[in-house]
């Protein structure tokens, strides 16, 4: 899962209806996004609220001595 919905999101269901691995689903009103998530990009595009961002990924190095 690489996208995360802000409190803009008002339950339209417009990502719900764009997303091709049923990933989305509502909860208590705003859309929610499940490790089903490809990464495919629809979501994002198709929100009216601008909802939905791409989620920055940090990947730590273990075991490295400077």
């Amino acid at each position: 899962m690489q996208y995360s919905v802000s409190h803009k999101c008002t339950g339209c269901g417009a990502c719900l209806d764009i997303c091709p691995t049923e990933a989305i689903h509502m909860k208590e009103g705003r859309a929610v996004i499940t490790i089903e998530c490809v990464d495919c990009g629809a979501c994002p595009r198709v929100c009216p609220e601008g909802a939905i961002k791409k989620r920055a990924v940090v990947i730590a190095a273990q075991g490295v001595k400077n």
